[in-house]
């Protein structure tokens, strides 16, 4: 676990911008390995820890289960209901065959959304009569939030890149708008520059916002960190209930 601690930092100051000294808080957030696989017992798929002031910005540590391809997206706990639209729920990078893809309907859990599921909203991205041809069901693009994963366990295929087909925006007062990703485009993952990479415990990868993700192919399962900073596009100071003090 020290080693994945190690990485953790890694990212951490990959995709964190600077803050200014001035504008910085003068205490540090501890989250520790105990809280991290508390939290990822819970049931549902994303799960929020904690979410702090940094400064400029907000910045959100989040972790996520998912099942294999094709099984019911429910989370470690063995919880959360699958996100609508068949199977696995979308987002934080949304898993294969999950709400969000197929025929536009929105992502059932956007950014995992804990696997409850989100109301329809407006149409996002491109609108195709015909699906195209070989697009991976259930991506999710975010508005304005960067993300950053450590995989701590399992694997699968992680897809990345192109354009949403057939999306719908996340509803504002849905889990993934308002404690996981901030305002998301949930729908099919196409185009000529999407990247489909195998990844396992240890990697690491960075996912700028308006960047569509999702999964495909997992195994057994995979479970990663998300690290999340942002202009607040999520509150500060919100704990996930199973940790709060």
């Amino acid at each position: 676990m020290r080693r994945i601690i190690l990485q953790a930092v890694g990212v951490a100051l990959a995709i964190a911008p600077a803050v200014a000294i001035a504008q910085s808080p003068k205490a540090a957030t501890y989250i520790t390995d105990e809280e991290v696989k508390k939290v990822n017992a819970e049931p549902g798929v994303d799960r929020t820890i904690r979410v702090v002031d940094i400064g400029s910005e907000n910045y959100a540590v989040g972790v996520i289960h998912r099942v294999a391809t094709g099984a019911r997206g429910t989370g470690a706990g063995g919880g959360g209901n699958a996100g609508a639209g068949g199977g696995g729920a979308a987002g934080g990078g949304a898993a294969g065959g999950g709400a969000a893809g197929g025929g536009g309907r929105a992502a059932g859990a956007g950014a995992g959304g804990g696997g409850r599921g989100a109301q329809q909203g407006e149409p996002c991205g491109e609108q195709a009569s015909t699906p195209p041809s070989g697009a991976t069901p259930g991506g999710i693009a975010h508005d304005s939030q960067t993300e950053g994963y450590l995989i701590i366990s399992g694997g699968g295929t992680l897809v990345t890149g192109g354009h949403i087909v057939n999306g719908r925006k996340t509803a504002p007062d849905a889990s993934v708008t308002t404690e996981l990703n901030g305002p998301s485009c949930g729908g099919m993952i196409a185009g000529s520059d999407v990247v489909k990479k195998v990844v396992k415990t240890g990697d690491i990868v960075i996912i700028p916002a308006g960047v569509p993700h999702g999964w495909t192919d997992i195994g057994d399962h995979v479970d990663y960190l998300s690290f999340r900073p942002s202009d607040h596009v999520l509150k500060a100071g919100y704990v996930h209930p199973s940790i709060r003090k």
